[in-house]
């Protein structure tokens, strides 16, 4: 990854939400969150966001209160794909069906600007950004600790994880059986090669919210007990 890509803006925000731009790649903007009572003595857990399929950046960043206002750094980057105007006007965007190095790019300049635990960096998807995500880790390694997605995330993409990566998918009510079958398949093959997969079913079709808090869970209690430096862990 060339150094040019983790070179910082001359903007460093304290708290709250921001717009970045990699230098090097100007026309895919980076939504930040950087948490209320921010603590600069605190190596923050990185989360990198992946919007859904025709959405974008500005979507995906509204997200990151549901996750969590205080726990981690949160970065939003726009995909790759152009889908046009949707029916409110506003152009969204989709994922490539191959691994982001963007993302990965967005994860490393992100940790050169904040004070990042340099181990607690997870990526995150919602929809068919489950699926980039997913691509994304398996051709890192090492990148991340963690991969977590709430969608149809299709079942071959995690015989590509590298082993030891922790994950978390979560699917609606709107997922057929067939799917559901081969997803809970795949995740069985997965735990029987070490890797450690935790998936979730939710009544409803789209439960964003409930995935999110149990996600914000899911990530603090891997961090362990030096979370008890930062007050309001786990809201």
């Amino acid at each position: 990854m060339p150094d040019s890509t983790t070179v910082w803006r001359t903007f460093r925000p304290t708290e709250g939400f921001s717009t970045a731009y990699l230098p090097d790649r100007p026309c895919r903007p980076i939504r930040l969150f950087v948490p209320t009572d921010h603590q600069p003595k605190y190596a923050y857990p990185l989360v990198v966001l992946l919007h859904a399929a025709g959405s974008d950046e500005d979507a995906a960043v509204r997200l990151a209160p549901l996750l969590s206002r205080r726990n981690y750094i949160i970065a939003c980057p726009r995909g790759p794909v152009c889908l046009g105007g949707g029916r409110t006007g506003r152009v969204g965007y989709g994922w490539a069906d191959r691994p982001d190095d963007f993302v990965t790019a967005v994860a490393a300049w992100v940790a050169a600007g904040h004070h990042i635990h340099p181990g607690r960096h997870y990526l995150v998807g919602i929809g068919e950004g489950a699926s980039a995500a997913l691509r994304t880790v398996a051709a890192a390694p090492g990148r991340f600790a963690g991969v977590a997605g709430l969608g149809d995330v299709p079942a071959e993409l995690l015989t590509d994880l590298p082993g030891g990566t922790r994950v978390f998918l979560g699917h609606g009510a709107d997922l057929s059986r067939s799917r559901v079958a081969r997803l809970r398949a795949a995740v069985r093959l997965a735990t029987a090669r070490g890797l450690p997969v935790r998936l979730e079913a939710y009544p409803a079709p789209r439960p964003v919210a409930t995935y999110l808090r149990e996600l914000n869970r899911w990530i603090i209690r891997a961090i362990g007990p030096d979370t008890a430096t930062i007050p309001g862990l786990l809201d």
